[in-house]
């Protein structure tokens, strides 16, 4: 499953690779998946790593994939960069741990710190494609990085993979794409820019309507929460419950979509009245003051089957149950 993800997400990043061009640079080559897919777009393809067991591994590797025009240099990235000549794409995947093997989760605290090296990036390279982890800031981490032209959070089945970061010296503003990659190559892409979010103002609502809308992973991380309200015409909520609602079934929303069936205060009455026809479902807590676990232990609900409870807070800030299923 997870060589699956890694080839879904790699087969992703060929697709942003702009027509013409035909010389390629993996400054962190790794066990080379990334590289492996993305060498075969251009002419000449260059593999650098700083481990020379790693580089004899992929060397051999390719040579069995019958690659053709690669090149394998055993160095250091930064060291690299310094003598590169002018290439038309460089691909970093910044090491996450730092000595003591703790995942980091701040640029400067990767190796190679890309905000020490940027500059020298954008002059010998047309584009710059770096992968972080779908931990990190990524409002903080384009104000470390210059030239952002765009950010791609990428998800493989609704589970949040790598956010790319694109980089270019003629980068103005940044465009933001939450992707979600589904089985069969079904892709779902919504884009905005973070100066379209913050201005927006949207209405929230303490009613729900026919129809229940939780946005995929991508959108939540990218934070586009007033963008796909108003892209979808969608109601959200509540400023901190990310979840949305209408009267008409909005098809193509960007995530899980929701028949509701009923939807209450979970008063005593109201609780007792609904386990009385109701013996287990699927829960899920949206900006909600208990957990599932406590949810489960306080109703005896079990897991699973077709009925969904989504515990939220709405406009008001009353808390409510909103029961469904999925479409």
């Amino acid at each position: 499953m997870e060589q699956a993800s890694s080839e879904a997400t790699a087969n992703y990043k060929v697709s942003l690779i702009p027509d013409g061009y035909k010389t390629f640079v993996d400054l962190t080559g790794g066990m080379g998946v990334d590289f492996t897919i993305l060498s075969q777009r251009f002419i000449l393809s260059v593999y650098v790593e700083q481990d020379p067991e790693l580089c004899e591994i992929a060397a051999n590797n390719f040579q069995t994939l019958g690659l053709q025009g690669f090149v394998v240099k055993n160095e250091a990235s930064e060291t690299f960069v310094e003598k590169m000549s002018l290439t038309d794409m460089v691909f970093l995947d910044p090491a996450r741990r730092d000595d003591a093997g703790r995942k980091v989760i701040r640029i400067e605290d990767c190796s190679p710190d890309v905000s020490e090296i940027q500059n020298a990036l954008l002059t010998k390279a047309k584009l710059v494609v770096i992968k972080f982890s779908p931990m990190l800031d990524i409002s903080s981490a384009v104000k470390s990085l210059k030239k952002v032209s765009e950010v791609h959070v990428v998800s493989v089945e609704n589970e949040c993979k790598e956010l790319l970061f694109l980089l270019s010296s003629q980068a103005e503003d940044t465009v933001y794409y939450a992707v979600n990659l589904n089985k069969g190559g079904n892709i779902e892409v919504f884009s905005f820019t973070p100066e379209e979010e913050r201005s927006l103002e949207i209405p929230f609502t303490r009613t729900i309507g026919k129809y229940l809308y939780e946005p995929n992973a991508s959108i939540l991380k990218a934070g586009a929460f007033k963008s796909v309200a108003q892209q979808y015409a969608v109601q959200k909520l509540h400023v901190n419950s990310h979840l949305y609602t209408s009267d008409n079934q909005i098809s193509t929303f960007p995530g899980r979509v929701f028949e509701v069936k009923e939807w209450f205060v979970p008063n005593k009455k109201n609780v007792k009245s609904f386990l009385s026809l109701t013996k287990k479902a699927n829960i899920a807590v949206r900006n909600f003051p208990l957990s599932v676990a406590e949810i489960r232990r306080k109703t005896g609900l079990r897991e699973g089957g077709d009925v969904y409870l989504f515990a939220t807070t709405v406009a008001d800030s009353e808390k409510i149950w909103v029961i469904g299923t999925k479409l």
